[in-house]
């Protein structure tokens, strides 16, 4: 359960730690990736909590994900249209979609032991 969280946490260090630039023109396939990458790792950490996590279908939903919204970018360069920005929006609604049902399944893991904590105490007395 918890190698996605410390995958997205050694990933963050060492981005942070490196100082790479990048040139500008990388700009828009760097932030499709990252995008890709968070909405992989938040789809993970949903999929632990609906109990069906799948490796396989995590690293090929990356690389697939990555690679088509790559080649959107690199068409919409060539055509002389922001076409990057369609799978910027897919996969930013798809992170937020993702991020609330981790949220709540987190405030129902939390509402539940607080539940049996108080249940426990009230036997025991």
């Amino acid at each position: 359960m918890w190698v996605p969280f410390l995958g997205l946490l050694v990933g963050l260090l060492i981005g942070t730690a490196l100082n790479i630039p990048i040139p500008g023109v990388w700009a828009k396939y760097l932030s499709i990736a990252v995008l890709a990458a968070l909405d992989s790792a938040f789809g993970g950490i949903k999929s632990i909590f609906e109990e069906r996590f799948n490796a396989a279908i995590l690293l090929t939903g990356f690389f697939s994900n990555t690679l088509m919204a790559a080649l959107l970018a690199y068409l919409g360069d060539q055509l002389g249209v922001d076409l990057y920005l369609a799978a910027v929006i897919a996969f930013g609604v798809r992170l937020f979609q993702n991020l609330a049902i981790i949220r709540r399944e987190l405030l129902n893991i939390w509402v539940e032991k607080r539940r049996l904590k108080k249940r426990k105490r009230d036997n025991s007395e």
